[in-house]
């Protein structure tokens, strides 16, 4: 018996596929492309304009994936009771996913600072000039990082769940009797 749990597996992939083009994205092009506007005064505004237009989208990347993730976890509780791999993988793909909120929440908010010191002279979005304040300069040197941790973590999140459709395919027998005794 294969139980086909199409919708909530789309709302699960598809916004996770948001979640890290976006991010993914967000430091390849928009950060990158911006650094190179001019006058260089212009860098962190266009920056924050986008990043700004992105993260309603981002947010609803992020709830589309949660709502996805829940219902593949309460749809496969029997399969989660009889195969070990596929609750580990259940809970290293929750920590990361933790985690990539995290990140993501944190990038958000010194995305808020950058905005907020746009007007400021900089070498690059995620790279300070020596005339940045240093509520400026902190905020880019930490996102300069943070912009690369978010894309690697939804990047595993993403391997994760591919995992876990590997380990959906039934043993025979197996999952089969354990199904029956939940019921």
């Amino acid at each position: 018996m294969t139980k086909r749990n199409t919708f909530i597996r789309s709302l699960h992939d598809i916004g996770l596929a948001a979640w890290f083009g976006g991010a993914l994205m967000g430091a390849v092009g928009l950060n990158g492309a911006t650094a190179a506007a001019t006058p260089s005064s212009e860098r962190l505004r266009l920056s924050s304009l986008g990043w700004s237009r992105w993260a309603p989208l981002q947010l609803a990347a992020i709830a589309v994936h949660g709502v996805g993730g829940v219902g593949l976890i309460a749809s496969n509780k029997g399969r989660l009771l009889v195969q070990p791999e596929s609750r580990a993988n259940t809970v290293v793909k929750i920590v990361v996913t933790a985690l990539a909120g995290a990140s993501t929440l944190y990038s958000g908010i010194l995305g808020k600072t950058i905005h907020d010191h746009q007007d400021e002279p900089t070498d690059g979005v995620t790279e300070p000039s020596p005339e940045s304040s240093d509520a400026l300069s902190t905020a880019q040197d930490r996102q300069r990082i943070l912009q690369w941790i978010t894309p690697a973590l939804t990047l595993v999140m993403i391997v994760l769940a591919a995992q876990q459709g590997e380990q959906q395919r039934p043993i025979k027998g197996l999952l089969k009797s354990a199904v029956k005794k939940l019921r």
